[in-house]
């Protein structure tokens, strides 16, 4: 059963859905959207049903725009407030809090994880450059994380096919850094019918990789401080 808050933040109020893990929990993974979506995407929502029941609270969370029903992401800078803001509710409940996104929200969890805290990053669909254009490259982003992180990326993402990421990735992040592949999957994960994997097997591909990775080690760590 997850549980809805609204909180309020410099950019307007935001939205955070919780699905509680069973158990004691272990961690609280955030989960910010992209800026051509909401929380309703496929990955966000499998991994809401997959991590609760391994051990993990997921807090899905939807920008100020987002809940004011605009159709336009505003500025990084807006979107980094808004998170910033949102944060300490984030981790209310006293556990580490892996900061999460998918596209854009991969990049808002990027740009703030160290100053925030956060035990490590998932980003999901990381938007390595725009459509067509390999020369704009947001590779800075990534690797100036500053903290453990997981990229998990379609194998035919138009935004950066796996093998476009640069080889400082993941050597020149924190220990336990990777980047996981999901075979034929697009920027929102979706596999074509010709795959030889079917679109339940592509999820549960990626919720298996981020549930390890979650478990085998950057959950179990404090927060790494200033």
């Amino acid at each position: 059963m997850d549980l809805t808050e609204i909180v309020s933040t410099p950019a307007g109020d935001a939205r955070v859905t919780w699905f509680p893990a069973a158990g004691t929990p272990k961690a609280v993974l955030a989960v910010g959207h992209g800026a051509g979506g909401g929380i309703e995407a496929r990955d966000l929502r499998a991994l809401a049903a997959a991590l609760p029941p391994r051990g993990m609270s997921v807090a899905l969370v939807e920008q100020p725009w987002r809940v004011a029903g605009k159709k336009l992401a505003p500025a990084p800078k807006a979107l980094d407030a808004a998170w910033t803001a949102l944060w300490p509710a984030l981790a209310r409940p006293g556990l580490p809090v892996v900061a999460g996104g998918r596209s854009a929200g991969a990049r808002v969890a990027c740009r703030t994880a160290k100053a925030l805290g956060a035990a490590g990053v998932v980003a999901l669909s990381f938007p390595l450059h725009p459509p067509g254009r390999p020369e704009r490259s947001r590779a800075d982003e990534l690797l100036n994380a500053g903290v453990p992180t997981l990229v998990v990326q379609g194998g035919r993402d138009p935004f950066g096919r796996p093998e476009e990421f640069p080889a400082e990735f993941p050597a020149e992040l924190p220990p336990g850094s990777e980047l996981v592949t999901v075979p034929y999957g697009d920027h929102g994960f979706a596999v074509p019918k010709s795959a030889d994997i079917t679109q339940p097997e592509a999820l549960a591909l990626l919720t298996d990789a981020v549930a390890g990775w979650l478990a085998g080690w950057p959950a179990a760590r404090p927060e790494p401080r200033e």
